[in-house]
């Protein structure tokens, strides 16, 4: 398909699940345009005018805003969110997006002081860790994440549900320019000068999902934003962790839901760390908080071993060795298939 087509039509700043249904009719992003153009297909009047506009004065844009639009077959895109067949077809981008894996950090708006405290601690653990963290720069959660990995020195990435110069909420305007000040990015899949329509913000959760190796889900009520990541992060087979929380707080009750369901409980930043070394597609930490490699997954090795092996090399009774391996394979990072325990691959 033509990149300026594809250029038009990502403008349009169309219902992802719409662009995707116009493009499986049609066939490529030229017909999609083209039917639109002609008022075949029935859109806002920005969305007509972005179709048959000239791609010069697209690209203009993009210049006059800072902002560079990132293909899905670009070297700059990252391969684990392109290879997924729900990932946007290219991404505006301000500041520098990481290509390799990263640690998503979300949760809910309305978050209590101890949730914010823990998710920006989190945020510093990971960046002290050297891997990106990814939010949606959100109040609540995503913010103090952000602001945890700003304050650690590392490097983050927010998907906005608006356009690329739209900063939202504003009184995040500071952190947001200290993100890619910092090495990080703000990507969207929405055009500059988009607002932001509490439609547009659910379907950003599955490139939040994209870019993750592992999700981590702070603080989240029964249903909202975090909730939708975490599904999302299933479907992409990523690893989902959990905060646990008191069972009558309302900002705990999809937290410990997921657990419920199988998602990792992780206690602080130090069992954090821990858990995330072991993600598949993560390196090893650089310097995490606990300072030490998980003991059962050194004595798992490369080979695997036997519950009463690693019973022995571990000298703790068998009981506290099996709920271990137990939590390591709900997290997936190990899998007991019969007598022996392997590393997940």
């Amino acid at each position: 398909m033509s990149r300026a087509d594809r250029l038009r039509l990502a403008f349009a700043g169309l219902h992802p699940d719409r662009t995707r249904g116009l493009l499986d009719s049609y066939g490529s992003a030229g017909r999609v345009c083209r039917a639109i153009g002609a008022g075949t297909v029935d859109v806002p009047a920005y969305a007509r005018q972005a179709a048959v506009a000239p791609v010069d004065a697209l690209v203009e844009i993009l210049g006059r805003v800072g902002v560079a639009a990132v293909y899905r077959e670009d070297d700059e895109f990252p391969d684990h969110l392109a290879e997924l067949p729900d990932s946007a077809d290219l991404l505006f981008v301000r500041g520098t997006l990481p290509t390799t894996p990263m640690v998503a950090v979300v949760g809910t708006r309305r978050c209590s002081r101890y949730g914010r405290a823990l998710a920006g601690s989190y945020g510093r653990a990971i960046a002290a860790s050297g891997w990106p963290v990814v939010s949606g720069l959100a109040r609540g959660i995503d913010g103090a994440a952000h602001r945890g990995v700003v304050d650690g020195g590392g490097v983050g990435v927010a998907v906005l549900g608006c356009g690329p110069d739209i900063i939202y909420p504003r009184e995040h305007r500071q952190l947001h320019d200290d993100l890619i000040a910092r090495g990080g990015a703000v990507v969207t899949e929405y055009p500059p000068g988009t607002p932001p329509h509490g439609w547009r913000f659910p379907p950003r959760n599955r490139i939040i999902s994209g870019l993750s190796a592992a999700v981590v889900i702070v603080e989240a009520a029964e249903t909202g934003g975090a909730l939708v990541t975490a599904t999302m992060a299933l479907s992409h087979a990523r690893v989902v962790m959990a905060v646990p929380g008191d069972i009558d707080r309302p900002t705990s009750k999809g937290c410990n839901l997921l657990i419920c369901d199988g998602a990792l409980p992780v206690l602080d930043p130090a069992d954090l760390v821990e858990a995330l070394s072991f993600v598949p597609g993560l390196p090893p930490p650089e310097a995490g908080p606990s300072g030490h490699v998980d003991p059962v997954m050194a004595a798992v090795g490369s080979t695997g071993s036997t519950l009463e092996e690693l019973t022995i090399a571990l000298a703790l009774p068998i009981h506290e060795v099996a709920a271990a391996v137990t939590r390591l394979e709900i997290a997936g990072l190990v899998r007991w298939e019969g007598e022996v325990i392997t590393v997940s691959r």
